[in-house]
């Protein structure tokens, strides 16, 4: 039986996750088009597929899962329990894969969990059997795995054509078509890219950048600056970090990616997009690791303001210069080498200037680890740390050992009939919605904005943000547009959400949730012959319900 399955799930990866031909043909017909092989995606994928509907998975690059296979592999779950349906079936397997044995090769599981257990939200859930940690190429593996078993059609290097890549008849999509030429006619799409890119030329409205606080009546949208001392210090008092090339001296110029005017007044808006980066995979074990080398284009002047912050406070650790979230066999996931204010234009960017901006922060990320390894002024403890790590030789085999995808944590956000803010997440809020599809419960997370100086030349952060969050239900009318701009297309990842809002909801377990039910409500209005907007939601909740998903009231 299990040769049997995997000659099966074999068969069906040579026959769908290949690349989309270069030369155009007939449109390819199915009932539910999805478009962004993100977690999201995935789940809406499988849920309208095994719904009854034909459906086509496309993935823009070269693999599915966005960025949990990726690097994003130490998984934002702060509260198990709320995570139903086709993501917790997911987590379900991951669990039981590092129950085996074998899977351990650098470590054992009891030896993983004892190290980590305070680091990833304690890692599992055993009651539940749900765990959310694990290796990028594990979960490529489980994805393949779920996407096979519910026959959905996924083909890769599928790109929507940009500028012409939907057509639509009055508020409806009635087909799109790939850089490629190839087009796809279906009967209900859904967006499940990072981006929004379909969504955009759907005839949905959309927003890049911060509101203003005055937009929805909320507290921390819009410019939100901080001056640096207020963010860091050390044993000895606040750190300050002087911002012109040449410390005290203004006529040398500033340093990288710092603004010489802040972007505006507080809580005003503006078109900045907190920071991106690569969520990469480092490892420890010896015989498993590729040694971090001078990247080709260094540049130590970008770390300028490490070095100066690393030694202003020598007492500085590696865990607070990088977030390094322990995985199993002696790997760990890499957060916060974030570029803020470089990446404004990634949201309505062409393919061109969303690579250029991706080998930036390839650029960045690499020579941001050589910095620290070698330069002077960071801490020896750190230094030698540090280059006890390097690539995994297991983990993007056929990428250079670096992931695929950057960790776009925001880009274009939906205006639609309800907009998600913080008067739905905050623990003050006393707003609940009556339609929820999903449940948040993640702090208001957004990263710096960019950095800039004031008229005394002092230096500041902008957008850092965390307030705690309640559980909150997430509307079904935030997940599609106004019904008189488009009555066909579903957008869980994108959604309709004040900037400071989708601090929260932008966690990848909460958009596999938003996408199973985006793929079961695609196959309920296809089944009902109805617009997306007239589904009724007691039937979607009754279906959501029977399909194990987790509601609050």
């Amino acid at each position: 039986m299990v040769r049997m399955y995997y000659t099966k799930l074999l068969i069906w990866l040579t026959v769908w996750l290949l690349p989309m031909g270069t030369h155009a043909t007939e449109p390819v017909a199915c009932d539910v088009l999805i478009y962004g092989a993100t977690p999201a995606g995935i789940m809406a994928a499988i849920a309208a597929s095994e719904n009854g509907q034909r459906t086509y998975l496309l993935a823009p690059n070269q693999i599915v899962g966005g960025v949990m296979t990726s690097g994003l592999c130490a998984t934002d779950m702060n509260s198990s329990s709320l995570i139903g349906g086709y993501a917790r079936k997911f987590f379900n397997r991951v669990y039981r894969h590092y129950e085996i044995p074998a899977t351990w090769q650098a470590e054992t599981r009891d030896e993983y969990f004892s190290r980590s257990v305070h680091r990833v939200y304690t890692g599992k859930n055993d009651a539940l059997e749900m765990q959310w940690v694990f290796e990028p190429r594990v979960a490529k593996q489980i994805y393949d795995q779920m996407l096979a078993e519910a026959n959905v059609q996924v083909i890769t290097h599928a790109r929507l054509d940009l500028t012409k890549g939907v057509e639509r008849s009055g508020n409806r999509i009635h087909k799109i078509r790939l850089e490629s030429g190839q087009a796809f006619v279906a009967k209900v799409y859904i967006d499940a890219t990072y981006e929004g890119d379909l969504m955009a030329q759907s005839g949905s409205e959309f927003i890049v950048g911060r509101e203003s606080n005055e937009t929805y009546g909320e507290k921390f949208n819009g410019v939100h600056g901080k001056r640096m001392s207020e963010l860091y210090a050390s044993s000895s008092g606040p750190v300050n970090v002087d911002p012109f090339v040449r410390p005290g001296h203004p006529s040398s110029g500033l340093l990288p990616f710092v603004a010489p005017h802040p972007p505006g007044v507080q809580g005003q808006a503006d078109r900045g997009v907190q920071a991106y980066c690569f969520r990469y995979t480092l490892t420890n074990n010896p015989t498993n690791r590729r040694s971090i080398e001078r990247p080709s284009n260094f540049n130590p002047l970008w770390f300028e303001m490490l070095g100066r912050l690393c030694q202003a406070n020598p007492e500085i650790t590696l865990r607070s210069l990088m977030s390094m979230a322990p995985l199993p066999n002696q790997k760990v996931d890499v957060n916060v080498s974030n570029m803020p204010g470089v990446n404004y234009g990634w949201a309505n960017g062409d393919y061109t200037l969303r690579s250029e901006l991706m080998q930036l922060h390839k650029d960045f990320a690499l020579g941001k680890l050589y910095f620290l390894i070698t330069d002077p002024r960071v801490p020896k403890a750190v230094r030698d740390e540090l280059s006890t790590y390097g690539l995994p030789k297991d983990e993007y085999a056929d990428n250079d050992n670096f992931p695929y995808e950057l960790y776009v944590r925001e880009a274009r956000r939906m205006v639609s009939e309800y907009v998600m803010t913080e008067h739905d997440e905050l623990r003050s809020a006393t707003r609940t919605v009556a339609d929820g599809i999903a449940v948040g419960s993640y702090a208001v997370d957004s990263h710096q904005v960019g950095y800039y100086v004031d008229e005394l030349g002092e230096l500041f952060v902008d957008g850092s943000l965390w307030q705690n969050a309640r559980r909150y239900p997430i509307s079904y009318r935030s997940i599609i547009p106004k019904q008189s701009q488009c009555v066909n297309l579903v957008v869980p990842v994108c959604v309709s959400s004040s900037h400071s809002a989708y601090g929260s909801i932008r966690m990848e377990p909460v958009f596999m949730v938003m996408g199973h039910s985006a793929g079961t409500a695609a196959a309920l209005a296809i089944q009902r012959e109805c617009s997306l907007q007239e589904l009724p939601y007691t039937t979607l909740r009754a279906k959501l319900e029977a399909e194990g998903q987790i509601f609050i009231d």
